[in-house]
């Protein structure tokens, strides 16, 4: 088999990219290791930069966000009993998109099957072999049959845990770490959402946020131990903690419902570099993870597929590699600084079991600081709906 660009990984990266490259005639194959009822059953990130939100039309996959999205204007941020907003609008022009990832995964599948784009599911044993060559390719078994597909370039777009960063040399690459000492759980219910925009809540027993999916659907998160099991939280457990840690009059409001999902998810900062290996890239979460804090993941990985769709056209179309050349160093700045962001977001608004008195006061310092002052404010609603790309 033959292709110009092989994906790894069919998430919104890989199929996001695959679809910006196939709109321009650029002819892709895209590989995932699960099925396509299991990619669309991921519970995922809701929050889309105004960024991301664009390049989804682009893609030709907007149009559903547009009708069922929900714009949101600001956000919330709560200390123990009193909330103040931040308004993106008013101090930025710009807003976020509250859309959730399994849907927009759902609709670049349609977008992808209009194209009749090439997408294999349940593919194992996936290597990447002469990345660094004039010459790479791509094998793998599907269905119990080896495959191989030739390409000009590989697009690594399969994960934390998958083999793309693992084929660049230990000599090459190198990775920066912070895992933090807590988890969130999540707890999603067929609820009307409590408030009308994210609720961030800073208290004494853990940070907690308020958020959605679509007006029928919340989405709830505590932070809770990394020992701390499923079991240790049924349902009137996490709404009775929820309740605490949000103020008395969100928390009269709350309706509550049994559960439909609940996971635990530890929080770390991660970063790869460099991100390009000859004619692999690194898209996503093979490069990088931010904690969700910043609602940053997803919308990096968006920012990574700008970037390198640009330079691969630049390539085809116009016979100029100046885009591959600088990939790596380009979507590195704008990672970096949302790393910070969301390492920022983090420290502002958890407990930490090391913390001092002292560092407890500067925390309350920083807390009361963001609410009077509107620069404070500026700079934290210019990072959350998204820096330039």
């Amino acid at each position: 088999m033959r292709t110009q660009v092989a994906i790894i990984g069919g998430g919104p990266a890989g199929l996001l990219l695959s679809q910006l490259l196939e709109r321009q005639g650029i002819d892709t194959v895209v590989l995932e290791r699960k099925s396509r009822d299991y990619v669309l059953a991921r519970i995922r990130a809701g929050v889309l930069e105004a960024g991301t939100a664009k390049l989804l039309h682009t893609a030709g996959a907007g149009e559903r966000m547009e009708r069922e999205g929900m714009v949101h204007n600001g956000t919330y941020i709560a200390v123990s009993d009193r909330r103040f907003r931040i308004d993106f609008k008013q101090l930025t022009g710009s807003t976020v998109m509250v859309y959730g990832q399994t849907e927009l995964t759902r609709d670049l599948y349609a977008a992808h099957d209009l194209l009749n784009g090439r997408i294999f599911h349940q593919v194992e044993g996936v290597q990447i072999h002469g990345a660094d060559t004039a010459s790479p390719s791509v094998s793998y078994f599907c269905a119990g049959r080896e495959e191989h597909i030739d390409c000009d370039y590989v697009a690594g777009c399969d994960g934390y845990h998958g083999v793309s960063r693992n084929t660049i040399p230990a000599s090459v690459l190198r990775e920066f770490e912070r895992v933090y000492p807590f988890g969130w759980l999540g707890l999603l219910s067929p609820t009307p959402p409590v408030s009308d925009e994210l609720i961030y809540a800073s208290h004494e027993r853990g940070f907690a946020l308020c958020s959605m999916r679509n007006p029928e659907l919340s989405r709830y998160y505590l932070q809770v131990p990394l020992q701390d099991s499923l079991e240790q939280w049924p349902d009137d457990a996490f709404w009775d903690e929820l309740r605490r840690r949000i103020p008395q009059d969100v928390a009269e409001s709350l309706i509550t419902g049994e559960s439909i999902e609940k996971s635990i998810a530890p929080l770390r900062s991660f970063v790869a570099e460099p991100m390009r290996w000859g004619r692999l890239f690194l898209c996503g979460d093979a490069a990088h993870i931010v904690p969700p804090t910043g609602a940053k993941g997803l919308n990096l990985a968006a920012s990574d597929v700008y970037y390198l769709s640009r330079a691969l056209l630049q390539h085809y179309v116009e016979r100029d590699d100046q885009g591959i050349e600088s990939y790596s160093a380009t979507a590195l700045s704008r990672v970096w600084k949302a790393e910070r962001f969301s390492w920022t977001m983090t420290r502002l608004l958890h407990r930490f079991a090391d913390q001092t008195e002292f560092d407890l006061r500067m925390q309350q310092a920083e807390l009361e600081y963001l609410e009077s002052s509107p620069a404070a404010q500026a700079a934290l609603a210019e990072n959350y709906v998204g820096l330039p790309y």
